[in-house]
């Protein structure tokens, strides 16, 4: 295990919840907290802009109210996912806000700036950044990153390629801070298994979409529910970014998910109208075959906990 920062070396239970975009909101991301798992939101998931400020107080007043009222068991800090890519015109001002509310971790994607780490730096937050493989890693740290989220095969949204075991593996070698683990991480063996692996921290995504407290329509949580990893599918056709999306999603928008075309990298555009594409193609990851119920995210919580604890007393 990593020597971590603060206060990543203080968290309940190894798990933060990944950043969902257009379905993450302060009513998930504060469920995931209180239940002692990093709850994070994208800042984009905020529209208009005007609105994160108002989403900041709303998260920081109700983890300090939990922690007041429950101080034997302190909420988990909270996460802020910014796109760093030229497409955002928001990322400044975004970053601004969260330097004003001192958000403890900030996740950086799609590309790394010395800028956004410095600002993070400057009131103590923590800086982790997703990457897809081992050159991207590489990057990331020399460009001020406190620590890294490697996203393996099988993850939902903009997931990569390699085998979580080489990609960790590679990673290990050079790097001993803070990492996160995604890919297809549903229940408490996988989360016990990505630390086995090196990992600090698995990084679970889908599994939250089906909650009750996630920004989806019932639709999208029911055909998660009711899926598995045959129905995942990789494209690059709906962001210009590979990710894996759910196939009975691309069939209701009239298209044919063993046939789509191949999109232009340069069609990235996470700010603009273009993200309506995410509300009609469903991103999930290949590890849904573990979700079998819409329930809330204590529960789930819960139910990691229970499941990651008889690991545990299994192999131990």
């Amino acid at each position: 295990m990593s020597k971590l920062p603060p206060p990543l070396d203080r968290l309940p239970f190894p798990v933060i919840g990944s950043p969902l975009f257009i379905i993450s909101n302060p009513k998930l991301v504060i469920a995931q907290c209180i239940n002692g798992v990093v709850g994070s939101m994208p800042a984009l998931n905020a529209r208009p802009a005007e609105q994160l400020e108002e989403w900041l107080i709303e998260i920081t007043e109700a983890l300090a109210a939990h922690d007041r009222a429950h101080p034997e068991s302190p909420a988990a800090p909270f996460a802020i996912n910014q796109i760093v890519h030229k497409s955002n015109a928001r990322l400044e001002h975004d970053m601004a806000l969260c330097v004003k509310y001192k958000v403890p971790i900030i996740i950086t994607s799609l590309g790394a700036r010395e800028d956004v780490n410095a600002a993070a730096h400057s009131y103590g937050g923590v800086v982790l950044h997703d990457i897809i493989n081992n050159k991207h890693a590489h990057k990331a740290i020399e460009k001020g990153a406190d620590g890294l989220i490697a996203v393996a095969a099988g993850a939902g949204g903009h997931a990569g390629v390699k085998s979580p075991f080489a990609l960790v593996q590679e990673i290990r070698q050079w790097f001993d801070g803070p990492l996160a683990l995604s890919g297809a991480i549903a229940t408490g063996d996988a989360v016990l298994a990505a630390q086995a692996m090196g990992a600090d921290f698995a990084y679970i995504g889908s599994a939250f979409i089906a909650t009750e407290e996630a920004r989806a329509v019932q639709e999208y949580k029911q055909c998660i529910v009711a899926s598995d990893s045959d129905d995942i599918v990789y494209s690059n056709l709906f962001t210009g970014v590979h990710g894996n999306y759910l196939a009975p999603s691309i069939r209701a928008a009239g298209m044919d998910p063993d046939k789509l075309p191949v999109s232009d990298p340069s069609a990235m555009n996470f700010a603009g109208d273009k993200a309506k594409a995410w509300k009609e193609i469903w991103g999930c990851g290949q590890g849904i075959g573990a979700v079998t119920q819409v329930q809330s995210a204590s529960s789930y919580i819960a139910q990691l906990k229970r499941e990651y604890a008889a690991a545990r007393a299994r192999i131990l």
